[in-house]
């Protein structure tokens, strides 16, 4: 990922889910917040709840690379982080980059609003 960083910190995480907005869709739940600095910030949360390690690994995979995907029409200078939802367990790829794409167009993160 070119323009983004890993968010790593549990202060950072709970400074956005306090602080930010959030927009949530039928297996992702998108918190965001602007920030001063030119690049964009990535979370990724994954319950224990939805399953062993193979299937929070694999979800996050996923979503990690629908990002990454649309990474060149995402606004930069956010903090953004994803939460799987429970539904997400056993969901695909293309469900994954729909939500995403309806969640960034919605919270107006998306450059290009023509869709996909």
């Amino acid at each position: 990922m070119q323009h983004t960083v890993s968010m790593k910190y549990n202060c950072d995480f709970k400074r956005l889910y306090y602080r930010g907005d959030s927009i949530a869709a039928g297996f992702l739940v998108l918190y965001y917040r602007k920030k001063n600095q030119s690049g964009n910030c990535l979370g990724i949360t994954v319950s224990k709840k939805l399953g062993n390690a193979v299937t929070r690994n694999r979800i996050r995979r996923l979503i990690k690379e629908s990002y990454r995907l649309k990474e060149a029409d995402i606004a930069k200078g956010y903090d953004i982080v994803f939460v799987a939802r429970t539904r997400a367990a056993g969901c695909c790829f293309e469900q994954i980059s729909r939500d995403m794409s309806f969640l960034l167009k919605k919270s107006g993160l998306r450059l290009d609003a023509a869709g996909q």
